[in-house]
């Protein structure tokens, strides 16, 4: 759980980095599902990063240059008739006694009161994101307020995206976002391993999803942290195949990608495992070519290595072994320059995990790699797949029957500590001898 104090910490280090600026969050806009029913809300991650606050409809402010309010809240009001229909409202009173805001308005007044917080700040902080509503607010003050510049001498000359300030500090996870993200890892480890128990010849791929989310709900995971991917056969060759609804058969792999959301912070893993209980040769060449990619880029997350070197390492591995398999032809340093396994392996190694799944935080400084750093969270996650009606390179030999249609992803929650790195997902076996049965 994260307390109220680390919110404040965090609002805190923001107003630091933003001088005499102001920023402004907005919540996540609710989304319909169809006709008048809305999906469940799920609130915007830097405004929850921010506030922990989970309501839509709310603005929140930071104006460290403010006498008194350096932090304040427009929320939607108290309102019995409403909160009956859809659920309890924080209300004015309560955002500042639970959230701690310095002043808190309902929503309504957002165009009358939000100007003065912004009048004698240097520039705004604001991402234009889904609400174009908002968007077109904060320009048209915006613009007043440069109209008006020569005659007071004060007020915000530009706009600044706040991303590339808050997702610097995102990217570096607290020992409260740690057990968060250690408890998300846990619950996914006991649904993938209970799949793999489960998991037979004759079964529906969204049975196999229902037995996963199960274990999330019950669990007391928020639910899954993105559509479970459960792909039997030539299905685990679609990256983000969602359908699950194709029946298992004997001589197949199982292509599972699930993690779950726990108090908004996400686990992911991916494991491939035989249907039947055992690889076809096959089968065994390629997972042990992906196992091993995964292993040797895993060595590579240590403090101080470029993120770039992971992915580099996984490609050289996966290359070296498709050349082995001959499935590729050629000199391994010029196959790896022309990108000849792209076909084969189309992604990245991995991503940014936290608050979201692809995580925010960037992975490149120009042509300078990001370096990794205690408290970053990443998966390292490498795939071979041998897509159906492939085209080979003029200079690739043809691709032998006995591979197409086989897709292999391995993938684990990666924490970089202080002296080398933790597999956060450890407790979920990819050894083929402690996968086959």
């Amino acid at each position: 759980m994260i307390m109220q104090t680390e919110y404040r910490q965090r609002r805190e280090a923001l107003m630091s980095k933003i001088g005499q600026g102001t920023a402004i969050f907005c919540s996540a806009p609710t989304a319909v599902m169809h006709n008048d029913v809305e999906y469940n809300f799920r609130q915007d991650s830097d405004f929850f990063y921010l506030t922990g606050f989970n309501e839509p409809q709310a603005v929140a402010v930071l104006s460290p240059h403010h006498p008194e309010h350096r932090f304040v809240l427009f929320v939607q009001p108290k309102d019995r008739e409403k909160e009956i229909w859809s659920g309890y409202r924080c209300g004015t009173e309560a955002a500042k006694e639970i959230y701690g805001a310095d002043e808190a308005y309902p929503i309504a007044e957002l165009d009358e009161k939000l100007p003065q917080y912004l009048e004698k700040s240097d520039r705004i902080y604001y991402h234009f994101g889904r609400d174009r509503a908002l968007n077109e607010k904060i320009l048209a003050i915006w613009q007043r307020l440069i109209q008006t510049y020569p005659k007071r001498g004060t007020g915000p000359i530009a706009i600044e995206d706040t991303g590339p300030i808050l997702h610097s500090m995102r990217l570096h996870k607290s020992q409260a976002e740690l057990e968060l993200m250690r408890q998300a890892a846990n619950i996914a480890v006991e649904a993938h391993n209970h799949a793999m128990k489960i998991t037979a010849p004759g079964l529906y791929e969204y049975q196999v999803q229902a037995e996963i989310e199960y274990i999330f709900r019950k669990r007391g995971a928020m639910g899954p942290a993105y559509p479970s991917i459960v792909a039997s056969g030539a299905n685990a060759c679609i990256l983000h195949y969602t359908e699950n609804n194709r029946q298992m058969q004997d001589g197949e792999l199982l292509l599972i990608d699930a993690g779950c959301a726990y108090n908004y912070y996400n686990s992911d893993i991916t494991r491939t495992f035989p249907v039947g209980g055992k690889f076809t040769p096959e089968q065994k060449a390629l997972y042990e070519i992906v196992l091993a990619a995964q292993k040797q880029a895993i060595a590579k997350v240590q403090p101080g290595n470029p993120y770039n070197l992971i992915h580099e390492t996984a490609v050289r591995v996966l290359t070296e072994g498709l050349l082995e398999l001959g499935i590729l032809k050629g000199e391994i340093d010029r196959l790896i320059e022309q990108e000849k396994y792209k076909p084969f392996y189309m992604h990245r190694t991995g991503h940014w995990l936290g608050l979201d799944v692809h995580d925010v935080g960037v992975y490149q400084h120009g042509e300078n790699p990001q370096i990794l750093q205690p408290g970053q969270v990443l998966t390292v996650e490498p795939g071979l797949y041998i897509v159906p009606d492939t085209k080979p390179a003029e200079d690739q030999p043809e691709i032998d029957p006995r591979w197409v249609g086989i897709g292999i992803r391995i993938e684990d929650d990666v924490l970089v500590t202080s002296t080398s790195h933790e597999v956060l997902t450890a407790g979920v076996p990819k050894e083929i001898e402690q996968i086959e049965r």
